[in-house]
Formats: structure tokens, C-alpha cells, sequence
């Protein structure tokens, strides 16, 4: 339970910032440029957002870092209406300063928050390093995250496993009395060796518990020591010994009747325990037959043909930050009224001091919307928006990899062949989850019908994603609005025409 508590964020974090060269004095003209507001802005702008996507913008493209687009300040690079600041105001710039960019395209998977926060230094003294300094990076991060650390995760105790199946064992049950009251359920939930080991014993003890039974009736009336002798009015004719007993009873309670040995009306016993075995075996009948219909039919086999992507996603839609999965049904006998629902299981330690131990929170796949009932005929991409209502508002791709929870994705539904409801299970950890990607399309038009390939269901690919947080982004957002309105506030001003006094 320990394993779902954050790690504790340290000075060098091991999978987060890079190491960084120390920042250089503030001078007097960058202490006058944080004095005008929209230089303030600008800085925590970049802050904010350090891997924002951006278009590309006039400048050069620093060799040697393919999927990293650097964009510098040009004189030459006009400044259109409506695209982002990239720049301070001209007069707060230096003569040869590099000026660095609001956003750059980030590497998926790579964080890089700390790029922004870097002070304004020369382009000679940058430019020099700026090749081999990503490769050094990604370097060391292969190196962290080598077959030490994925082994040491993978021994990290999971609360549900990928096909669904929950590792919580109960123990010091007292009151076991309680599973004798559902009898038919607990048959039901026992292993097929011990079901099987149930069902013939049932059969096999009441066929020696009535053949004892007959056995001793037929000792103490004396028809054993009077076998052979026609003139005796024996019970039950041809019962000579247990074995030949033994025989009387299966041929009794599975109304086999041979023939050769049967009931008289010489006895009143004798039709007494014919009667009562008749209805004893038909009651066991109905309750192991019925236990094993049910034991083969249950829909927990028709959840095998459900199956849930091997990752999440993290990447942007409709420009909002989403957390995204795909599900898909491989049989041609489509669910009914298929509902998916997800929790969030992680550790946490209250503001008095509480520790709450594997703490389930619920993660809206679109209840409020309905969203979260399926038609599942093809894959779907369920989509968890990264909002303030979310668990992951405050999370970064950066403060993911200190994380520690579980993610339990739950797919219920009724199977159209049986009518039963059956239930998907599945489970996604931190390190399962991809920042920066989607899911490749699978389905395809052909002649007459649409083409699900399911080659393509766990296929990924890398998307232009910003690395701050969901609420790092709302800033960042709300900032800009707040600028764009104090801009036009100026500008209604420059251009309302000014009173002449009067005379």
C-alpha cells in the first residue's frame, strides 16, 4: 500500500529536470525590464509553458536536434496579428541577446519544463553546445530509466492485473459460517478441481450412505442369513451382501432398474427409503446440474474477447488535455448497454495526519454527458478530461514519473446470447501511461461494410503536446486573455479622439 504514496519530490529529480548551468546575476536592464507588466507576463508565460506546440515561425533550426525547433528573434521575422508574443517588446531587447521562444514543440515523454526558466544568455554561448546537449539528455534518461528501475517497478505490487483479475487475499475470516448460508454461490466460486471433487462426492456419498442404510435393513430382518430360501418374505429381493447393496442404491437413485434386485411390499421400510432417496437425488440433481450450467455459462469467459490497449495517452483535444484509452469487442454478438466507468487508486495522508490506504476516486468518463455508455460494434477511445474536477489537474509530464497509482478501468455490459451481465477488468500504472501520444485509426471503408483491423488496436503515435500541467495550461490561457483585453483597452484609447478644451 506504501507503493501508491508520491514519491517525494527531490532537489534533482531522477526522472524529471535536467541538469541545468547556474543562473547568471540579474543586471540593472533586466531588473528595469521586470518592472514593465508585460515583461512580467512574458516571463511567466514561458514558465508556464516551456513545450507548448507552435508554429513555425522565421529562424534558424539549431543541427543536430531534429524534433526540437528552436526559433530565434529575427528583425527580419514579421509579427502578424493574432500568432502568440514571441519576443519582449523591441525596446527591452538587446543588441546580439538570444531571445528566447514562448513555445517550442516538445518531445513526448521527455520533460523539458525547465527550458523556459532559463535566464537570456548570448547566442555564441548557446549555439555551441546545443547539439550534443539534447543527445547527452536523452542519453541519461535512457540511462535512468536502464533495466535497474523497470525492474524495480515491475516488483511494485499491482491492485488489479492487465486481464483483470483483483490481488487483494482475505484473511481471519471468523464467521465462516456465513458462505454456508449462499451454498449455490460458493459451489459456484470454487475452482473447477474442487467443483468437480464437490459434484461426485455429492452422488458418491448418498449412493454408500443408502446402501449402508439398505445393507442394515436387510442384515437385521434376517434376509441375508435366508438367502436362498423361497419360502422367506424378504424386503429387497437379491441383496446378499454390501457390494450387491451398494448396487441397489445407484440403480435406485439414477432409475437405472436392472431388474435383478428390487423393492417388495413385503416391508414398509423398504418403500420408505426408496421414496426418500428418489427425492434426495432429485434434489441433487438440481443443485449440481444447475452449478455446473451455470459454472460453464458464466459471462466472466465472454469477457475474455473484451480487451482494453496495453497504454493510456495523455495528448490534447479539442484543446483540453485528456487522458485517452481504447477498448474493442472481437466477437460478432455485440454487448448490450455496455457502461464503462474508471477509478483512480492511490495512497494519501490527510491534512490531520490520516493515512488512507489505496483510496478509490472516481474518474468522469462522461456520466454527466452519457458518454460513458457505449455501442461498442467497433473500438472506442474513451477520453477522461483533464479538468478541475480531475485527479490529474495538477499533473505535469515532468511530476508524472514521481507519481504512483493505479488506474482500474471497469467495462460492464449484458451478453446478447445469454442475457447475463458480464464485467472487463483492467489496469493502467504511471509507467503505462504515454505523454505526448494518440491512438492510430483501425477501421477502414470497404465494399459494402467498414474493416476493423485489429493489427493497428495498440498502435501509437507522437502528437505535439505541451508538458506543464492542465492548470499550468489554464493559466497560461487566462493570461493571455488578460493581455489581449488590456491591449485593446489601450488601443480603444490611442485611437479615441481627443476633447479639444473649450473656449
Amino acid at each position: 500500500m506504501l507503493a501508491y504514496l508520491p514519491r517525494p519530490p527531490t532537489g534533482t529529480s531522477r526522472y524529471g529536470t535536467f541538469p541545468q548551468k547556474p543562473d547568471a546575476a540579474a543586471s540593472p536592464r533586466a531588473l528595469v525590464e521586470d518592472s514593465h507588466p508585460q515583461a512580467t507576463a512574458t516571463a511567466k508565460r514561458s514558465i508556464l509553458m516551456p513545450n507548448y506546440p507552435s508554429p513555425p515561425h522565421h529562424g534558424s533550426v539549431t543541427p543536430g536536434e531534429p524534433s526540437l525547433l528552436r526559433s530565434r528573434c529575427s528583425m527580419a521575422a514579421p509579427h502578424h496579428a493574432g500568432d502568440l508574443p514571441w519576443c519582449p517588446p523591441a525596446a527591452t531587447q538587446e543588441s546580439g541577446a538570444r531571445c528566447c521562444p514562448l513555445h517550442t514543440l516538445s518531445v513526448a515523454n521527455i520533460p523539458s519544463s525547465v527550458r523556459g526558466r532559463t535566464p537570456t544568455r548570448s547566442s555564441a554561448a548557446t549555439a555551441v553546445p546545443a547539439a550534443e546537449g539534447l543527445q547527452g539528455r536523452r542519453r541519461r534518461l535512457l540511462e535512468e530509466d536502464g533495466p535497474v528501475l523497470q525492474a524495480g517497478k515491475r516488483q511494485r505490487q499491482r491492485y488489479v492485473t492487465k486481464v483483470g483479475k483483483c490481488q487483494v487475499n482475505l484473511g481471519n475470516i471468523q464467521e465462516k459460517k456465513r458462505f454456508l448460508s449462499d451454498i449455490f454461490t460458493t459451489i459456484v466460486d470454487l475452482k473447477y478441481r474442487w467443483f468437480l471433487f464437490v459434484f461426485m462426492m455429492c452422488y458418491i456419498v448418498t449412493w454408500v450412505v443408502f446402501g449402508t442404510i439398505y445393507f442394515f435393513d436387510a442384515w437385521v430382518r434376517g434376509d441375508i442369513r435366508h438367502r436362498g430360501d423361497p419360502e422367506w418374505p424378504v424386503c429387497i429381493e437379491n441383496i446378499d451382501g454390501f457390494v450387491s447393496a451398494l448396487l441397489f442404491s445407484v440403480e435406485s437413485q439414477r432409475t437405472i432398474g436392472y431388474g435383478s434386485r428390487m423393492v417388495t411390499a413385503n416391508c414398509a421400510e423398504g418403500v420408505i427409503l426408496l421414496m426418500a432417496q428418489s427425492i434426495v437425488g432429485s434434489m441433487i440433481d438440481a443443485l449440481m446440474v444447475g452449478c455446473m450450467f451455470v459454472k460453464i455459462s458464466r459471462p466472466k469467459k465472454r469477457a475474455q474477447t473484451l480487451i482494453f490497449s496495453k497504454n493510456c495517452v495523455i495528448s490534447r483535444r479539442d484543446e483540453q488535455l485528456c487522458l485517452m484509452f481504447r477498448v474493442g469487442d472481437l466477437r460478432d454478438s455485440h454487448m448490450v448497454d455496455a457502461k464503462i466507468r474508471a477509478k483512480l487508486i492511490k495512497s494519501r495522508q490527510t491534512a490531520e495526519g490520516e493515512f488512507i490506504p489505496l483510496e478509490q476516486s472516481e474518474l468522469n468518463l462522461g456520466y454527466d454527458t452519457g458518454e460513458d455508455r457505449l455501442f461498442l460494434v467497433e473500438p472506442q477511445i474513451i477520453c477522461h478530461v483533464i479538468n478541475r474536477r480531475s485527479p490529474f489537474w495538477d499533473m505535469s509530464a515532468e511530476s508524472l514519473r514521481r507519481e504512483q497509482f493505479e488506474i482500474i478501468i471497469i467495462l460492464e455490459g449484458i451478453v446478447e446470447a445469454t442475457g447475463m451481465t458480464c464485467q472487463a477488468r483492467t489496469s493502467y500504472t504511471e509507467d503505462e501511461i504515454l505523454w505526448g501520444y494518440r491512438f492510430e485509426p483501425c477501421m477502414s471503408l470497404e465494399k459494402g461494410a467498414f474493416r476493423v483491423d485489429y493489427s493497428r488496436f495498440e498502435m501509437t503515435f507522437e502528437v505535439q503536446t505541451p508538458a506543464a500541467s492542465a492548470k499550468e495550461l489554464q493559466e497560461l490561457k487566462e493570461l493571455e486573455q488578460q493581455e489581449h483585453s488590456t491591449l485593446s483597452l489601450y488601443w480603444d484609447h490611442l485611437l479615441q479622439p481627443c476633447a479639444l478644451p473649450g473656449p
